[in-house]
């Protein structure tokens, strides 16, 4: 190993962000490309029979089958463990496959999990209607009423499980008090990051012991592949990873390499982002068709002060809600010509979409209502287009009310 290949192997340890996100997990095969290869190969060879026992039965760290084991995988895993301050990271074929290993690695009937009510509509139907009626406990909990997170952990709980900002009101949860808490009595915190990613948000270093995403949001950031990831201690991902193996939730060699890319811009698209994100949120605020805008970038936020604290910014997804319910909502969504229609989140392009009859829309009304998400409420999720072009189109839509 050169002394180029020996400094791009320490960038993985002890590199700034920026340049751990082009850097780590980059091993050159001996090729000399300058970019990470793709190993779009089901599996690998051996150059002898003791070689491949070696290999399938004793762990010898030489690569079998894509399923669990390729390298341009290996490299997205390696990268994103790296910015999330992690010892490990297992990536999955989606966000939800990352939920679900962690269930199925880390649960068994009779355990229960606490999650936050202010979570993605999936990732809620995925606990209470899968998990759930295979015996294990799920208790559903106000994010912010940390004595409601106390009196739901009990001595038979095994994860506790919030995302932070959540979706689609962009609140903030307090992780280092919900960690201390759900450390009481034993349990694992995991956080899901896909809001704020790395870049302006560790949860692992405010007490979480899991970091979850949605690869397919913000660390791709244009839209073009479907990924997940789970991040924490060897300890912890452990088990994750031998689910995975068996069960084959895998992501793809040529979406680890999609997001190996998108990993290289995250921090400059994400403080691009956050900054438009704030002249909007501020335009938003002024409009009389306007009742609420939810943006902790905002000082009169409940969260403002607490993101302050917990992120380095506050991110580019910002709601507001508008007046006539559901009606004038998908006036305003519908007038509108520039942004994207669309439920994704954290592209280049700015995406706006109507949480309670998308996003949310499989939830109940009562689960709705427990999360705040109203008729009348709008999701963006600010790209890199100029901030005066998205006003100028979101006033289009305004005026249809």
């Amino acid at each position: 190993m050169n002394k180029r290949d020996l400094a791009q192997q320490a960038a993985t340890g002890n590199g700034e962000f920026r340049t751990k996100a082009v850097r780590a997990g980059h091993h050159r095969t001996g090729e000399g490309e300058h970019a990470e290869a793709v190993f779009m190969t089901s599996s690998f060879c051996f150059p002898d029979a003791e070689s491949a026992k070696a290999a399938f039965v004793d762990d010898s760290g030489d690569n079998v089958y894509s399923r669990f084991d390729n390298p341009t995988v290996q490299a997205f895993e390696e990268r994103l463990a790296a910015l999330e301050g992690a010892d490990r990271c297992v990536a999955t074929a989606s966000g939800m496959a990352a939920t679900l290993a962690l269930g199925m690695a880390h649960l068994q009937a009779g355990d229960r999990v606490v999650c936050s009510q202010a979570v993605f509509g999936s990732t809620l139907n995925l606990w209470t209607k899968y998990f759930g009626k295979f015996g294990v406990e799920i208790v559903t909990v106000d994010p912010f009423d940390l004595s409601a997170w106390e009196s739901a952990l009990s001595d038979n709980t095994r994860l506790a499980y919030l995302e932070s900002p959540t979706n689609p009101r962009c609140e903030v949860v307090d992780i280092a008090a919900v960690a201390e808490r759900v450390h009481a009595v034993g349990a694992k915190l995991v956080v899901d990051n896909c809001f704020c990613t790395p870049a302006l948000q560790r949860p692992l270093e405010l007490g979480a012991d899991m970091v979850s995403h949605s690869a397919t949001k913000f660390l791709d950031g244009q839209g073009r592949a479907v990924g997940g990831a789970i991040c924490g201690s060897d300890e912890d991902i452990e088990p994750i990873y031998l689910f995975m193996r068996s069960g084959g939730p895998t992501m793809s060699a040529f979406n680890a390499w999609v997001f190996l890319k998108g990993l290289e811009t995250l921090d400059i698209r994400m403080r691009a982002q956050c900054a438009t994100a704030l002249e909007v949120a501020r335009w938003l605020d002024g409009q009389p068709q306007v009742k609420q805008v939810f943006y902790s970038g905002l000082p009169e936020h409940p969260s403002h002060e607490l993101a302050k604290r917990q992120q380095s910014d506050f991110g580019a997804v910002l709601s507001f809600e508008v007046q006539g319910g559901q009606a004038g909502a998908w006036s305003v969504i519908n007038a509108t010509e520039l942004v994207s229609l669309t439920g994704n989140l954290g592209d280049t392009r700015t995406t706006i979409t109507h949480p309670s009859t998308t996003t949310h829309g499989r939830l109940s009304e009562d689960q709705r209502q427990a999360a705040g998400i109203q008729p009348g409420l709008i999701r963006l999720s600010i790209g890199l287009e100029e901030a005066s072009d998205l006003i100028a189109d979101l006033s289009k839509g305004l005026a249809a009310l």
